[in-house]
């Protein structure tokens, strides 16, 4: 397996005298196969650089990039990350000495009336010399929290751009079902016309008429429920871009046209490409040098204190060389007796480097699935496309064709509302069909973590908004 299932042999197991478990390649996670199980067809296309251009839709990579200048989860990733870079230069100036300087003035008054003044002027410098490593390992471990939260940083604009492009195929499809209630409820109208110009005549009941007028204000009920979805749609997709949800972002075009999907990797390498995976690595080895590092607070430790003053009954006094007081002392130290709290802490620390574990192999699962999901429903969702397609025009002819058959007075209205409710059906469904296969093809750029041009170029250091 690859290196990352060896990652305790690295960070974990220098704590293995302190009965941390051992873990070898395999251990609670199961081979990657060589390809995926889903069998993706071999295309002989080329890995997809920038998905997003891929999609074909100018509008939708303009609403991306507001999306990340905007969006406030992406925005709390970015500030997460700073955090957890100051973090990592505070762990890292403990490897260092501290110099502090410091300035005292002094008035004694005597019961006489008369005082004597007090200048000095003095520096102290302290530092531990890290005889076990405790030191480098919290810093090691800072830094890797720190390159950890860079990588959420990817993961989080990977995840803004999948929703921010599912939620603008919401809107279409919503769009999509709202002009076809529109053109529903003109259907409904014309078979009323038409119905009651043949009562009128004396060719069909009453109670067609008022069959027809049912299926009428259904339609218009219909309507009304399509409307609103559109408008919820829109409020969602506006929050994501940091906007004020007023519905006013109003969808334009179709669904991409969406071609054979190119190279997609193996299961082992995707591992190397997915932000979260990477990110639940480091953390694992971050959990690792900290169990080591509480392991080794158990040790006696080294440290070094100097200091170094002058001082006189004048000012100028401060700055006479001669009179400088230097002191250095050295001190070795060992924990006899504390209640058991560094032992706690080290025991703390182990169990929280197995959870972490535990952690990364859900993680690295929870991605293979995803990836298998996404690349067996590209395929099925295709062809489901495709018979909802036929099923659609096959609708559409037999609706024609029965409203010829009424107008002669060979069909019924059952039959000619009926033929119309399979259409409208049939072509709701292909709308929602496309919806879905476009935004699985997300789901399966997101899976893969594909490139997009947005990601490549931002700083995790600093938001794109700043």
């Amino acid at each position: 397996m690859r290196k990352s299932l060896l990652v305790l042999a690295t960070a974990l197991a220098t704590a293995s005298c302190a009965s941390l478990p051992a873990y070898e390649a395999g251990d609670g996670l199961p081979d990657a196969p060589a390809q995926w199980a889903a069998a993706p067809r071999d295309t002989g296309a080329q890995a997809s650089r920038d998905w997003v251009a891929e999609l074909g839709d100018a509008r939708l990579s303009a609403l991306i990039d507001e999306a990340f200048d905007a969006n406030p989860s992406l925005n709390q990733s970015f500030a997460r990350y700073r955090a957890a870079r100051a973090a990592a230069r505070i762990a890292g100036s403990d490897r260092l000495p501290s110099l502090n300087g410091g300035m005292d003035y002094t008035r004694t008054e005597r019961n006489t009336g008369s005082g004597s003044d007090s200048f000095s002027l003095g520096l102290s410098t302290a530092w531990e010399a890290d005889l076990w490593g405790r030191v480098a390992d919290g810093a090691n471990a800072s830094a890797l929290d720190a390159e950890a939260a860079a990588d959420d940083v990817r993961a989080s604009q990977l995840s803004v751009a999948g929703l921010v492009a599912k939620g603008w195929f919401s809107l279409i499809e919503a769009h999509l079902q709202t002009e076809l209630a529109e053109r529903d409820l003109a259907t409904r109208q014309s078979s009323l016309d038409l119905t009651e110009r043949r009562f009128a005549r004396g060719l069909v009941r009453s109670s067609d008429v008022r069959t027809a007028r049912s299926a009428l204000a259904s339609s218009e009920a219909a309507l009304a429920s399509r409307r609103r979805a559109e408008a919820a749609a829109s409020r969602s997709l506006e929050a994501l871009l940091g906007r004020y949800p007023a519905a006013r972002l109003a969808p334009e075009g179709d669904f991409p046209e969406l071609g054979l999907v190119g190279d997609i990797g193996t299961p082992e390498a995707l591992l190397t490409r997915r932000p979260d995976v990477r990110a639940a690595e480091r953390r694992l080895q971050s959990a690792g040098l900290r169990a080591d590092a509480a392991r080794k607070a158990l040790y006696p430790s080294l440290s070094l204190n100097g200091s170094s003053g002058t001082g006189g009954a004048d000012v100028d006094d401060m700055f006479d060389l001669d009179s400088l007081v230097s002191s250095l002392t050295a001190s070795l130290t060992g924990p006899i007796f504390n209640g058991g709290a560094l032992r706690g802490a080290r025991d703390q620390a182990q169990a929280n480097a197995e959870a972490q574990l535990a952690s990364y192999v859900s993680t690295v699962l929870t991605a293979w699935q995803e990836a298998e999901n996404a690349i067996d429903a590209d395929a099925i969702l295709a062809q489901r496309v495709d018979n909802l397609r036929q099923a659609y025009e096959e609708a559409a002819e037999a609706e024609n064709l029965v409203i010829r058959q009424y107008a002669s007075g060979v069909a019924t209205i059952f039959d000619l509302l009926n033929a119309q409710s399979r259409r409208i059906s049939a072509e709701s469904q292909y709308i929602s069909a496309r919806r879905e296969r476009a935004a699985n093809r997300v789901d399966l750029y997101l899976a893969i973590a594909g490139d997009f041009s947005a990601a490549q170029s931002a700083d995790p250091a600093a938001p794109t908004g700043e």
